[in-house]
């Protein structure tokens, strides 16, 4: 165990007195913050996230379950507005940084959010891409995914029952250039912010959901047009009707 790649790295990246903390070279310029596609097959304009009001936070944290039981019902489109608003919509600006409703390290937000759409209503079936800057949805394919992404997550057959299944892609370089190696450890930090925020958006809206970190890496980021190196499938949230 002590010279398995866990622990190497575990070491490898620690924060230490008397070691230097690794510093973005002066030269080194970040990304771009914001992934933009050359067109989309369709863009869907979401319904205005309700930003006030609500479940109680508290009532919120209380009733959040894991579900792996969905009743096939669709989401309304409203729902899907408030979990992609929950998720990653932006909440106020810093700076001339958007700041967005999930805690991000050094406000970098290396994570990409995109939908397989099984059941929703208003749209496609389909795979999307969250324009965070639009609060909208590109659609990258059209089609039942459903199967595929089941069988990517190690044959979990209940996923083909929820709604949507969200798929969480990190850009390594939009974190890497300023945290190197350990930006790794902020990828999947970042990415847990997400799908908590996710689960109790939908706790709040009565629906159900489950966080997946089993699935083969490269199927799932293949199936949302991910190269699986710059950028890799971290996290899957399946939300669906109970």
């Amino acid at each position: 165990m002590a010279t398995s790649i866990g622990p190497q790295f575990q070491e490898a990246t620690k924060y230490s007195r008397g070691r230097p903390v690794p510093q973005a070279p002066e030269w080194a310029a970040p990304p771009p913050t914001y992934k933009v596609y050359e067109g989309y097959l369709e863009t869907v304009e979401l319904p205005p996230a309700t930003k006030s009001g609500g479940v109680p936070l508290w009532d919120a944290i209380n009733g959040r379950r894991s579900h792996r039981r969905f009743s096939g019902e669709p989401l309304t489109l409203e729902e899907l507005s408030q979990l992609l608003f929950a998720a990653q919509g932006v909440t106020g600006e810093l700076q001339q940084i958007e700041l967005r409703a999930a805690a991000s390290a050094g406000a970098l937000y290396p994570n990409e959010t995109y939908v397989v759409a099984q059941a929703v209503e208003g749209i496609a079936e389909g795979i999307y891409h969250y324009d965070v800057r639009e609060h909208a949805l590109g659609m990258l394919a059209e089609g039942d995914y459903s199967e595929d992404l089941s069988q990517a997550c190690l044959g979990q057959t209940w996923l083909t029952q929820a709604g949507a299944i969200f798929v969480l892609g990190a850009v390594v370089a939009r974190c890497a250039w300023k945290y190197q190696n350990r930006a790794y450890r902020y990828l999947y930090l970042d990415a847990g912010h997400i799908g908590a925020q996710l689960q109790l958006a939908a706790a709040s809206l009565e629906l159900g959901s489950c966080n997946v970190a089993a699935f083969f890496d490269d199927e799932v980021a293949q199936l949302v047009g991910l190269d699986g190196h710059s950028e890799v499938a971290v996290y899957v949230t399946a939300v669906g009707r109970v």
